[in-house]
C-alpha cells in the first residue's frame, strides 16, 4: 500500500501530548562536554571493560560499534580516544537534563540514564505556548545548557514518542499530531516498533504484517487472537490511544536485581574471583534492601576470560536481603563449578521472584533469628554508608575486590570526577556535582 492510500488513525491531534527525549551518544556526549578538545573526533568510552560501550557519532562513521574488542577498535580507528567510563559524571548529568525539563512539566518519566517522557497536557495557556513550541524550547536548553545534542520526539502517546525521537538522530526533533500518525507509521518497519521483539517482529512479517501502519491497521479481533496483552496495548498506542501514563513513581517493582562487574585482568585466583562475587551480592542486597525487597533464590554466574558460562540457581529457606544468607550457599557451588587454572574476567548475582516478604516462621535451629538479627544489622550498616559513603562497612570475603583497583594493566585509568574531588569529599562519599568546564561551546 502507497503511503497516500493509507487512512488516518487518529484525528485528534493531541488528546494528550507526550514528549520522548534521548540523548544522543550519552556517555560519549558527556565525556565530549567536559572535555571540547575532543569534539569532533571519534571518542568511545568502556576502556576499563576492555569493550566499547559508547561512541560519537565520528566513531561509528568509522564502523565502531557497541561490543566491539578495543582491539579491534584501534584496527579500524587508529585516531580514536578511549576513555574509562565515568559513570558517576555521566548520573550526573542525568540529573541535570530531568531537571530541565522539569521546568516545564512535574509529569516527567526518568525511563533511564539518557531518556524520559514528560506530559506537556494541558499546558499551552499557562506557558503560554503550544505544543511545538514547548518541545522546541526543551530541546533547546537541553542542547544549550548541557553542551550537547538531544533528539525529541513529540505524539499523542508514549509509542509515537518514542517513534518521534528515533525518526531523525543526532539532534532531531519530530512531532507526530494525531492527523499525520498514518504518514510515519507507514514508514516505519514492524521490528522497530518500541515493544516488538524479534520473534513477534518475525511472526508478524509471515502475516503480512510489514510496517507499523500494517499492524496498526488491523482490527481489535485480529490482534487480540494472535498476540498477547502488551502487544494489543503498543496497538491501541500506535493508533493514538493512551495505555501508558507517564508516571513519576520511582520503579520499586523489580521482579528481578542484578549486579555484574567484570574485571581486569582475567585471574585464575580463586580468592580473588570469589571476592568479586562477594562484593555484587553486597551490592545487590544494598539494592534489594533501598526497596525494602527480598529475594526467595538467586542465581550467581562466572565468565570465562573467552567467554563461556558457569552457574547456578539456588532456592533460600526464607527471603533475604542480606549478603551472610546468599554467600555461604553461593560459596558451596561456588566451590564446585570453579576450574582450577581456567582464567576468569567477570562474575554475576541475580536476586529472583522478589517481594516484600520478610518474615519467616521460627524453626528448630533458630535460622529465623538469626536472620533477623543478621536484618538489624544491616540496618546500622545502611545507616554507615548512608553518612560516610557506599561500603564503608563491607564483609571481609569481597576485602580483595574492595581494596585494589577493578582493572589494572593499562585499563585502569581513573575517571576524572574521581581523580578531582571537592573538598570534604571522600572516595566513598560526594557531594553530587561534575567537574564542569566554566563554559560551554
Amino acid at each position: 500500500m502507497s503511503i497516500a492510500a493509507c487512512q488516518p488513525l487518529n484525528l485528534t491531534n493531541y488528546p494528550r501530548a507526550i514528549l520522548h527525549i534521548d540523548g544522543d551518544c550519552f556517555f560519549a556526549s558527556c565525556e565530549i562536554a567536559l572535555n571540547p578538545r575532543f569534539k569532533g573526533l571519534p571518542v568511545v568510552t568502556g576502556k576499563e571493560r576492555g569493550i566499547a560501550s559508547s561512541m560519537s557519532y565520528e566513531a561509528k562513521a568509522a564502523g565502531v560499534t557497541r561490543g566491539m574488542r578495543l582491539s579491534d577498535i584501534k584496527k579500524i580507528c587508529p585516531q580514536a580516544v578511549i576513555l574509562p567510563s565515568d559513570y558517576e559524571t555521566y548520573s550526573l548529568f542525568s540529573v541535570r537534563m530531568f531537571d530541565i525539563v522539569r521546568r516545564y512539566t512535574p509529569i516527567v518519566e526518568e525511563y533511564s540514564i539518557d531518556e524520559c517522557f514528560a506530559d506537556l497536557t494541558g499546558l499551552q495557556r499557562p506557558l503560554n505556548m503550544d505544543y511545538a513550541a514547548m518541545a522546541e524550547r526543551i530541546k533547546n536548553d537541553l542542547d544549550k545548557e548541557l553542551g550537547m545534542t538531544f533528539s525529541a520526539g513529540l505524539a499523542p502517546t508514549k509509542v509515537l514518542a518514542k517513534v518521534g525521537s528515533k525518526w531523525k538522530k543526532p539532534s532531531g526533533l519530530t512531532i507526530i499530531p494525531g492527523h499525520n500518525i498514518h504518514l510515519y507509521l507507514a514508514k516505519l518497519n514492524v521490528e522497530k516498533i518500541w515493544g516488538v521483539g524479534p520473534a513477534t517482529a518475525a511472526y508478524l512479517n509471515k502475516c503480512g504484517v510489514n510496517t507499523a501502519y500494517d499492524f496498526a491497521s488491523k482490527d481489535k479481533e485480529w490482534v487480540m487472537a494472535r498476540l498477547t496483552k502488551p502487544h494489543y496495548e503498543i496497538w491501541q498506542e500506535l493508533r493514538g490511544q493512551t495505555v501508558y501514563p507517564v508516571t513519576t513513581k520511582q520503579k520499586d517493582d523489580y521482579k528481578s536485581i542484578s549486579k555484574t562487574r567484570t574485571f581486569t585482568p582475567a585471574s585464575s585466583d580463586k580468592n580473588f574471583v570469589f571476592s568479586q562475587l562477594s562484593k555484587n551480592i553486597e551490592n545487590a542486597c544494598i539494592k534489594a534492601r533501598r526497596h525494602s525487597l527480598c529475594a526467595k533464590k538467586f542465581a550467581f554466574f562466572l565468565k570465562t576470560r573467552d567467554f563461556r558460562y558457569s552457574g547456578a540457581e539456588i532456592n533460600l529457606d526464607r527471603p533475604a536481603n542480606v549478603p551472610q544468607e546468599i554467600i555461604g550457599l553461593a560459596k558451596k557451588y561456588f566451590n564446585s563449578i570453579y576450574e582450577p587454572k581456567t582464567l576468569y574476567r567477570a562474575t554475576g548475582i541475580i536476586l529472583l521472584d522478589l517481594s516484600c516478604e520478610t518474615g519467616g516462621q521460627l524453626d528448630l535451629f533458630r535460622k529465623t533469628i538469626k536472620a533477623e538479627k543478621f536484618s538489624k544489622i544491616y540496618e546500622q550498616v545502611d545507616a554507615l554508608s548512608k553518612k560516610f559513603g557506599k561500603h564503608t562497612v563491607f564483609l571481609g570475603s569481597s576485602l580483595r575486590a574492595m581494596a585494589g583497583q577493578q582493572h589494572e594493566n593499562g585499563r585502569g585509568d581513573i575517571p576524572r570526577r574521581a581523580k578531582n574531588l571537592f573538598r570534604g569529599e571522600t572516595k566513598r562519599k560526594r557531594i553530587g556535582l561534575p567537574m564542569l568546564k566554566l563554559k560551554i561551546n
